[in-house]
């Protein structure tokens, strides 16, 4: 049996194609009408390829290529061995990227995974829901009394849609995600196992013990987000939690009620941010931060993978370690650190 290819291109490009894409600059206009029917890695390659070389200080790979073009900043592009193509760009890993949707559209979404056109007879469909026309309802998915599911989007194999939750259009809601109490814009990716809407993590203290608090509020989340697989969105208390325009959450992230999440900020795995957080916009969260409660974050921070924020951020700063401070004292005091067990074992013990 052969091995399974799971993503086909879409269609072949030329390489005039590729660089007027990502107007790029084509070094040779007779490589114009070579066909580009794939991608690999700079150091695989081969016959239809599109390959990237990022900075100078990956120049060493442009000599041995084998690829039909090659995407790549001007001061390395005399580099590149003969027959191979070059457009040079000041962005190749983000060209890439550009044309690598064009040719593998499917595999920057969940498509849809049944054959299926319009509303599958084995879905669950409410009478009083509103399905646009262009839209994909699979096979056991559930979509609730008023729900509105807008035009071409996808609600995949198991996914529910509750009851009053509207769905944008072009949207994507992988196969056995649940929305809850929400408002999804268009063109939002929500991936497989998400969970999103359901109610927050707030008890009180009582005589009798923990007394549960009813969380009331919504789930926002505007154009153009995607929601890795697995990742929870709790709903708000008395408000409504917020997920602004562009931003892009990974696999298994927590995101407490109440929180606001700004516009294009990236979210990496296994984040957990506490209730009422706000985050401004094209905030970076490296993996496994932890926010505290109430914090808020100003726009372009950057937050370094395992720090534990327990304080406001201030706009533009970058913080790293646990407790999180100012990532040029947490290098230095670190360094401090090596530098004092560097002396004691040179010293050796009881000195």
């Amino acid at each position: 049996m052969a091995e399974p290819v799971f993503f086909s291109p879409a269609r072949a490009i030329s390489v005039g194609e590729a660089a007027a894409m990502i107007d790029g600059i084509l070094l040779d206009p007779s490589t114009a009408s070579r066909r580009i029917d794939g991608l690999a890695v700079a150091g695989e390659g081969g016959g239809g390829k599109l390959v990237f070389v990022d900075g100078k200080r990956n120049a060493a790979m442009m000599t041995g290529l084998s690829a039909a073009a090659v995407l790549c900043q001007p001061e390395i592009a005399s580099l590149a061995p003969p027959g191979v193509a070059v457009i040079t760009t000041k962005s190749p890993a983000l060209a890439f990227a550009r044309i690598g949707r064009e040719l593998f559209p499917l595999a920057t979404y969940p498509a849809a995974v049944t054959a299926e056109t319009g509303v599958s007879e084995h879905a669950h469909v409410a009478e009083d829901a509103l399905i646009e026309d262009g839209a994909i309802v699979e096979h056991s998915a559930v979509v609730g009394p008023r729900a509105e599911i807008g035009r071409d989007a996808v609600i995949g194999p198991g996914a529910i849609v509750g009851p009053d939750c509207r769905i944008g259009r072009q949207a994507r809601i992988g196969a056995n995600a649940s929305i809850l109490a929400s408002l999804i814009g268009d063109r939002v990716v929500v991936h497989p196992g998400a969970r999103i809407g359901q109610d927050g993590f707030r008890f009180i203290p009582g005589p009798a013990g923990l007394e549960k608090v009813p969380q009331i509020g919504r789930v926002i989340i505007q154009a153009d987000v995607e929601i890795g697989a697995n990742t929870t969105i709790d709903r708000g208390g008395l408000g409504d939690t917020v997920i602004g325009e562009g931003t892009k959450i990974d696999n298994q992230v927590q995101v407490g009620h109440n929180v606001r999440i700004g516009r294009h900020c990236a979210i990496a795995a296994h984040v957990g941010i506490s209730g009422s957080v706000t985050l401004g916009d094209f905030v970076m969260l490296g993996g496994r931060v932890g926010i505290s409660d109430h914090v808020a974050i100003g726009d372009r921070v950057q937050i370094a993978a395992g720090s534990g924020v327990m304080h406001d951020v201030p706009a533009g700063q970058r913080w790293a370690g646990f407790p999180a401070k100012l990532a040029t004292d947490f290098f230095r005091e670190t360094n401090v650190i090596k530098k004092l067990a560097a002396d004691t074992r040179r010293k050796g013990p009881g000195t």
